[in-house]
């Protein structure tokens, strides 16, 4: 079916086109900015609002009620029905530091689930959060369940996952490290960092090895500390100095305050920096009290402040936000220009697991419109309407 949209102002990756049109057709755009007069199947009015690529999310543990390790179907519905709502196109289920059978059942769910869906977000596959991560930087993740790597054991987490595995968290200061991040980049799998004490030397050998993003930037991250008066650089201070490396900003507001987001921006620039949500169930919901984790096995958390808190208040437990918060934040609070804050929230974000996402002929019709308080109206996955 041929359709356009037109009367909008079109966010391309490094513009704004106004009063722009987009074709689509079988799945895919066909024509951007000024398209070509053609006879479609439906024609629909923008009323002057924004045309945006669709959010991928590569950091995402559930919403709606529903977290991933929950491991049924109806967990994964109710998740990428939820975020899709709020203009999230792509995602990737995001696990937490668990069991193995909790995490083997999460795969089996992953792959029941993707066979039957009909609607909702596409999952790109699955973004594992531990368990080999520095106890220290648990944050909000049980640390009954952390570990350092052993191949014997990662290796049989893969030979089950289906191929379902795209990246996976880890602190790259732990014993065998090196070696996961060797492993699991001739895997073509992204080694990311997170929820680590590393050095700068530590982080330097870790991106040496593969590992080329840092999981939720500032969050349960190790800064700069001093020894015999000497002062030593810690992951936060790594994401600076090497150039290449590339982050990931849950930019909520709660976070990271929005001059600090300003302030990101302006050193590592769009084309380094992913917006994810790090969602938990209650995302997209108004609850006041939530689990972190599976219902039977997670940790309870409180939500106030506009952010999930561990019960004692002393750390944030993932987040409540959903795409749309992270782009307002980004172009409202922290003066990031729209088709920047756009940008980082789906084509640069693709462009990390090796996907492309924006508004460009011959791609997938992953598109949203949106007002300018970024309130989204309608969702189009694969060029059908959500």
């Amino acid at each position: 079916m041929k359709t356009l949209i037109y009367n909008g102002k079109v966010i391309t990756s490094n513009k704004i086109i106004e009063n722009g049109s987009i074709a689509f057709s079988d799945g895919l755009i066909t024509a951007v900015g000024t398209c070509p007069p053609d006879k479609y199947d439906m024609t629909i009015n923008a009323e002057g609002n924004y045309i945006s690529p669709g959010f991928v999310d590569i950091h995402c543990h559930g919403g709606g009620g529903s977290d991933f390790m929950d491991g049924n179907e109806y967990a994964f519905d109710t998740i990428v029905k939820t975020h899709s709502h709020f203009g999230t196109t792509s995602l990737l289920a995001t696990s937490l530091s668990g069991s193995n059978d909790e995490l083997y059942n999460f795969f089996r769910a992953y792959k029941s689930f993707t066979n039957k869906q009909t609607s909702g977000c596409r999952l790109l596959g699955i973004h594992l959060e531990g368990p080999y991560i520095n106890i220290s930087q648990s944050g909000a993740q049980d640390p009954k369940y952390i570990k350092n790597p052993e191949k014997s054991e990662y290796e049989s987490i893969l030979n089950s996952s289906f191929g379902l595995i795209k990246r996976w968290t880890a602190a790259p200061e732990l014993p065998g490290a090196e070696e996961f991040g060797r492993f699991l980049t001739s895997h073509n799998i992204l080694p990311s960092i997170g929820h680590t004490e590393a050095t700068y030397q530590e982080v330097q050998k870790a991106y040496n090895n593969g590992f080329s993003l840092m999981t939720h930037f500032y969050s349960s991250m190790s800064t700069i500390t001093r020894s015999n008066g000497f002062r030593i650089p810690g992951a936060i201070e790594s994401g600076y100095i090497i150039e290449n490396m590339n982050v990931e900003l849950i930019s909520d507001g709660c976070h990271l305050p929005p001059e600090m987001l300003n302030m990101v921006y302006k050193i590592k620039g769009p084309d380094r920096i992913a917006l994810i949500t790090d969602a938990m169930r209650c995302a997209g919901s108004n609850a006041k009290e939530s689990i972190l984790g599976s219902s039977d096995k997670g940790q309870r958390v409180i939500i106030e402040d506009g952010v999930a808190k561990m019960p004692d208040r002393k750390s944030f437990a993932g987040s409540i936000a959903t795409s749309d918060r992270l782009v307002r934040t980004a172009y409202k609070k922290a003066k990031i220009p729209l088709h920047d804050a756009v940008k980082m929230a789906s084509e640069t974000p693709a462009g990390f697991i090796g996907l492309k996402r924006s508004l460009k002929p011959g791609l997938a019709a992953d598109i949203i419109i949106f007002d300018d308080l970024i309130n989204v109206s309608k969702v189009f996955i694969n060029g059908i309407e959500q």
